[in-house]
């Protein structure tokens, strides 16, 4: 799946993954040190898209003979939490006063939390 010339998808995506384990990990920790009282519940589901983001990201990476398998199961995690997320907090928005990483699909990060997984698994299954 080529990009450009030059660029594969292989090769773009733990970039991608690498930019978002960086913001929501320093987003989870600024919010659950800083205003934890305000919304605990949304600042842990913040804090698991952020080790989410940082796993994929070393598995990505690595060069294991099992970080492939990993990286796919942890990616279906990630997108079962998207839509689970985004659900939820359509239907119990009260839960989600504040918002996290995932809820509604990813709206504050351009929906990029809902497409990068579905991404993720395509390049995956394309990858040799």
């Amino acid at each position: 799946m080529a990009l450009r010339s030059g660029w594969n998808l292989q090769k773009f995506l733990p970039a991608i993954y690498a930019i978002f384990a960086l913001s929501a990990t320093s987003r989870a920790l600024y919010t659950l040190i800083r205003k934890y009282e305000e919304a605990p519940f949304a600042y842990w589901l913040s804090l698991v898209a952020a080790l989410t983001y940082v796993a994929v990201t070393v598995l990505l990476f690595s060069r294991g003979s099992g970080a492939k398998s990993t990286a796919r199961a942890i990616i279906t995690f990630e997108l079962v939490g998207v839509i689970t997320i985004g659900l939820l907090s359509l239907v119990l928005p009260a839960l989600f006063q504040h918002p996290t990483v995932w809820s509604l699909f990813g709206i504050g990060y351009a929906f990029i939390p809902l497409i990068l997984p579905i991404v993720g698994l395509v390049a995956l299954r394309s990858s040799k």
